[in-house]
């Protein structure tokens, strides 16, 4: 679909003057100014061309505030402009609302604008249907989905950033309840996205219109804080720009630039809560900028500030040689300034200033790589250190609600830069300690962790980290993690690392119990060649296992019941059998007769059901559920004549108290299918899950459990010093299936280390 518009300069919103200069130079005007947007004309039509193309295609469309809804896309175009992004870039700006809004199809925009184009407004698209409020499991999914179209390109989101701000700057005109909504989304996870990208004038924007809108009364308070002082303190400024511009050229350095910078509301505020202090305590809310031409005048620089105003100790920041996650770089000081009041001095060189306000897209809008060549995320590409560490949680941590712990964290966190004894400079997160660095070597390195030096000095394992430490590892062939690290590791990699050993380091022992626990069940003669058969294969993906391995660990562990893997085995060779009969002649071994035996067993013929009873065979009896073994819907059952007055006893096939029980007091009994499919009745079932033992464990387990919709009619929780705790519930089950999806769903969640049903019968 092409679409036009009848006259060059549409006039039912306000063009800005590179647009209108793009427009009549597309239509081959000869406009009164040059146009400063891009040199190539291919690329000033592709820019001109998803202009009109929005334009026609937004016609008739209006937005909350009542103007036409084709300036929100040439506001948004004009933003990814002034951060230098390429023609991609910011056609995308002006289409990407066009595919959620309109009738046009992703691959009629790759067929006008070509793949790049299409590309980045799908990501922005699809961006756009993530809810960060819905249920942890949703939003952590959205998170996982966001971060890696931001991988794959990352002007997506920078695109999305854009289109956020903008959306900000008109939220006066929605109801209150969603101009609340969309700030808490946009400060808890739009402006930290902005200031891990470096775009400083996104973040500082997002951050306080969002404070406008969730906390309006300590913004106004602000606002009035900021007004009432401001001659005074653009004098003070004034007076120490002028001292420092002399000091400079009279030690011969070029100044670029000598400027006083506000903070931002919201900056101001946040500082004012964390150090607890009143408007009156805080000084730098204003900071002295100081552009220079070179790093090594930046030092030149600062030993002149501190030679013309007394700095205040500790005070000195150096992010020149140890640079933020996000590239910004500057040196930072805050001097004794006129009448006694402190000031922040920054200096920095222009190609730094232009990182702090730009970030990422500094890279575009000043250097000569376009967007294309530089958007993908590469594996030696340190300005991405953090969003890949983002990517490897989404494998390192399958629990929902600590990976969206850790992603909000690692995203307003700043992080410590610790060396290496070789002087490799190693990033962590805040508070991290020996043993996270350790992991963040490497995993052997972490496994066999038996000491750290910091700085030279012996230290222990929980000693919190500071910039500029040197670390060392000790390391010991016999040393293994300790369950105690739990208690003070801070990043999701180290903390997974030391769980997956616990868990790997018992899986050969509990192989072992299970192939014992099998082989008494079944025999010797041909049981190797049953663990490789197919049948044993589908019957550990039926019990949620991947390998028959896995299986025989599960049955080790206590987490699937020896009944079951049998049950399944049956049901898979039933579902062989007719491609593969068992001739009556053949010669089995105990394997083969087990086979034979429980194809033989499947094929019997089952009676019409007829009765509405749960259970068949003691139709018109009394009869109770066993409490030994607590059997469930789907498992095979026997009924066991009581000798009081209690009626028959309903028992799991296998339990251990229908040994002694006399043959003619068993009563051969089944479920009624029928009448369970249509029952909601419940069954009581009791487990016990042994956990890694910390903080909010047992919360976490009934969070999920009410998320299955599973009542919790009893929770014991026993914990013994330096060890694994044990939790006891009684659950509420529909049948057996129903509890295999609650033990897959608890056996996910990354601080449980086993589970199994208590009293198991068999």
């Amino acid at each position: 679909m092409t679409a036009t518009v009848h006259s060059p300069l549409p006039t039912d919103c306000p063009l800005p003057g590179w647009l209108k200069t793009c427009v009549l130079t597309h239509h081959g005007d000869h406009p009164d100014e040059p146009s400063a947007d891009v040199d190539d004309k291919s690329n000033s039509s592709l820019v001109c061309r998803a202009f009109e193309f929005a334009h026609e295609l937004h016609q008739g469309q209006y937005r909350a505030s009542g103007e036409p809804y084709i300036c929100h896309p040439i506001a948004v175009a004009g933003l990814l402009r002034d951060l230098g992004g390429d023609s991609a870039m910011i056609a995308s700006g002006f289409l990407h609302d066009i595919v959620e809004d309109t009738d046009i199809t992703p691959e009629e925009i790759e067929a006008e604008f070509g793949n790049e184009v299409r590309q980045l407004v799908e990501g922005v698209t699809k961006l756009s249907k993530f809810n960060f409020e819905s249920k942890t499991e949703r939003q952590a999914e959205n998170f996982r989905r966001m971060f890696l179209a931001m991988a794959q390109d990352i002007r997506v989101i920078v695109v999305k950033l854009a289109d956020r701000l903008h959306n900000m700057r008109t939220l006066e005109h929605l109801n209150d309840d969603k101009r609340r909504r969309i700030a808490r989304e946009t400060m808890e996870i739009f402006a930290p996205l902005a200031n891990r990208l470096g775009i400083g004038r996104f973040k500082w924007e997002l951050e306080d219109l969002s404070f406008k809108y969730l906390e309006p009364h300590a913004y106004r308070q602000m606002q009035k804080h900021i007004t009432e002082k401001r001659a005074d303190r653009e004098a003070r400024l004034v007076q120490v720009a002028e001292t420092l511009r002399d000091r400079m050229h009279q030690a011969d350095i070029q100044v670029v630039d000598v400027s006083s910078r506000p903070k931002h509301l919201y900056g101001i505020y946040r500082k004012m809560e964390r150090q607890r202090k009143d408007f009156t305590e805080i000084y730098d809310i204003a900071a002295i900028r100081l552009i220079v031409g070179t790093n090594e005048e930046c030092y030149r620089a600062l030993a002149i500030a501190h030679d013309a105003f007394r700095p205040i100790p500790g005070r000195f920041k150096d992010y020149i040689g140890l640079p933020k996650p996000n590239r910004y770089q500057s040196l930072h000081t805050v001097v004794i300034g006129p009448k006694g009041k402190p000031i922040e001095v920054q200096i920095r060189t222009l190609e730094m200033h232009h990182i702090a306000e730009y970030g990422i897209a500094a890279h575009w809008k000043y250097k000569e790589t376009g967007a294309s060549s530089n958007a993908r995320m590469t594996a030696d590409d340190e300005k991405f250190t953090w969003l890949r560490q983002l990517l490897e949680w989404q494998n390192d941590l399958k629990d929902a609600q600590e990976f969206l712990e850790n992603v909000k964290g690692n995203l307003f966190d700043e992080d410590v830069y610790v060396f290496t004894p070789d002087g490799d400079v190693m990033p962590l997160s805040r508070r991290a300690t020996p043993v996270d660095f350790a992991y963040r070597i490497h995993t052997e390195v972490g496994n066999h962790c038996s000491g750290a030096r910091v700085n030279g000095r012996i230290v222990t394992l929980d000693t919190h980290l500071e910039n500029g430490d040197i670390v060392e590892i000790l390391t010991q062939k016999n040393s293994h993690p300790s369950l105690d690290w739990l208690n003070f590791v801070v990043t999701p990699s180290a903390r997974n690392r030391i769980r997956q050993w616990y868990k790997r380091s018992h899986r050969d022992e509990n192989i072992a119990r299970g192939r014992e626990l099998l082989e008494k069940e079944l025999g010797r003669n041909g049981f190797e060649a049953l663990l490789k058969s197919e049948p044993a294969q589908m019957a550990a993906e039926r019990c949620n296992y991947q390998t028959v391995d896995d299986l025989l660990a599960g049955l080790g562990y206590g987490e699937v019941t020896l009944s079951l893997f049998v049950n399944r085995l049956r049901d898979a060779v039933k579902a062989q059998q007719p491609l593969e009969p068992v001739s009556p002649e053949a010669s089995l071994d105990s394997s083969d007769q087990f086979l034979a035996g429980a194809v033989t067993s499947s094929h019997k013929a089952q009676r019409q059901v007829t009765s509405k009873a749960p259970i068949l065979g003691v139709e018109g009896l009394m009869y109770h559920i066993a409490g030994c073994c607590n059997p469930l819907p789907g498992e095979p059952i026997m009924g066991s004549v009581s000798m009081g007055s209690r009626g028959i006893a309903i028992h799991r096939q296998g339990c251990p108290n229908l040994e002694g029980v006399p043959g003619d007091r068993i009563i051969p009994v089944s479920w009624n299918p029928n009448e369970l499919n249509s029952s909601r009745q419940t069954y009581p079932v009791e487990v016990r899950i042994e956990v890694i033992d910390r903080v909010g464990v047992l919360k976490d387990i009934l969070s999920h459990l009410s998320d299955l919709q599973i009542n919790v009619h009893k929770a014991q929780v026993k914990t013994f010093p330096g060890q694994t705790a044990e939790i006891d519930l009684g659950l509420d089950v529909k049948d057996h299936d129903h509890l295999d999806q609650t033990f897959s769903q608890i056996r996910k969640m990354t601080d449980v280390l086993n589970i199994r049903r208590m009293s198991e019968g068999g």
